[in-house]
């Protein structure tokens, strides 16, 4: 199967997803440089969701292929981040929160995943990513890179940030709002498909 670019750039993107996942789990490099290096991987898989879908419109290549992998690469790539925290952060009671915050996002993956699979199957829809689709993996993002760098950037002066996490956690409550609503939005439009009384 010949690939277009900006399913070359979706495919990248899971492929780089173990190699973030590696610094963090592993810290090769002790805690800082194997977060900045984390970071700096993190934040270029997830350029690749911004450029591919781009150059996907402006060059005409959306896909039905792309439409259906692009927002699985999404969920790989901040799912793994997520089980990440959950095995590695310091903080008991964050890292307690990220357990909740993951089987939250896994649950509301698993939902969507299962609503695109059945309007595939019963109607040949391939059910696109929509804006708060986007507005959530925006945010997921933006809350890995400052878990990862908000003890770096401000240091031991400022036990606000490195103490008592607040950009964390700042992050992932918008996360975690913007997962529920995003999960109830697609449950609400395409709800007829999974009427139970039919």
């Amino acid at each position: 199967m010949k690939l277009n670019l900006p399913n070359k750039l979706t495919v990248a993107r899971i492929i780089m997803v173990p190699f973030f996942m590696i610094f963090i789990l592993y810290r090769p490099f002790g805690p800082t440089w194997s977060n900045i290096i984390a970071a700096a991987l993190f934040i270029l898989t997830a350029l690749t969701d911004l450029f591919d879908g781009k150059i996907a419109r402006s060059t005409g290549q959306i896909t039905d292929f792309g439409k259906f992998l692009d927002p699985l690469a999404d969920k790989i790539m901040i799912i793994g981040a997520f089980l990440c925290f959950c095995m590695t952060l310091e903080d008991k009671v964050m890292a307690g929160i990220m357990v909740w915050a993951t089987i939250i996002t896994v649950f509301r993956e698993f939902a969507v995943t299962s609503i695109r699979l059945l309007a595939s199957s019963d109607s040949g829809i391939v059910i696109p990513a929509n804006f708060l689709g986007k507005a959530k993996t925006m945010t997921q993002s933006i809350t890995v890179i400052i878990i990862l760098l908000e003890p770096i950037v401000f240091g031991p002066e400022l036990d606000i940030f490195t103490k008592y996490h607040l950009l964390s956690y700042i992050g992932i409550a918008l996360s975690v709002y913007l997962t529920v609503h995003s999960g109830m939005n697609y449950i609400k439009a395409y709800w007829h498909l999974i009427d139970p009384s039919k």
